[in-house]
């Protein structure tokens, strides 16, 4: 079956897409820490405001926020996922070789490294202030319902402690002002 996404103005993208086969590839702190840099360069290279993310050891997830009219999840997926992958061989490469086995797969005549589940992931559409604010809860507690951490901003992965103002993260969350909307959650 094919995936399915809505390209449509004004909506905000609950994303979510996993490690390759759900290992838990993403422990290491240079990992995370240059995942969140992919993603900050991505926001800016695809014009969308990231609202709320974590990184769990097998997976991730984002909320976003499309800035132009049109737009297509697909490329914007692309800008968050490709530029990570591409430094994370390179890095394993001279770092953990070991590493690359875990991500290796043949394709035809050949192999590739594949840090990301295939296919999409996860792309929920959100347009009500109601949706997102249970999103950015629900991606923000996801270490706690793991049993991590005892409360979300005690998580370093994760916008918790931007959105409460803290000033050391690792990447900040942008502000929740879309135009005509009157409020935020």
């Amino acid at each position: 079956m094919k995936r399915v996404t809505f390209n449509l103005p004004n909506h905000a993208h609950f994303l979510t897409f996993s490690c390759y086969r759900r290992q838990q590839l993403l422990t290491d702190d240079t990992l995370c820490r240059h995942l969140l840099s992919c993603w900050d360069d991505a926001r800016r290279k695809g014009n969308f405001a990231i609202w709320a993310y974590v990184i769990m050891p097998e997976h991730v997830h984002l909320l976003i926020w499309p800035r132009y009219a049109e737009y297509k999840i697909a490329t914007i997926l692309r800008f968050l996922k490709a530029p990570f992958t591409h430094w994370v061989v390179g890095y394993w490469s001279s770092a953990a070789q070991e590493k690359l086995e875990q991500i290796r797969v043949h394709r035809g005549a050949r192999y590739v490294h594949r840090f990301w589940q295939e296919g999409g992931g996860y792309d929920r559409n959100l347009y009500k202030w109601e949706s997102i604010a249970r999103a950015i809860e629900y991606i923000e507690a996801n270490p706690v319902r793991r049993g991590l951490v005892a409360e979300p901003s005690s998580w370093r992965w994760s916008s918790a402690r931007s959105r409460l103002g803290d000033n050391d993260t690792q990447l900040a969350v942008d502000p929740i002002d879309v135009p005509g909307s009157g409020e935020a959650p």
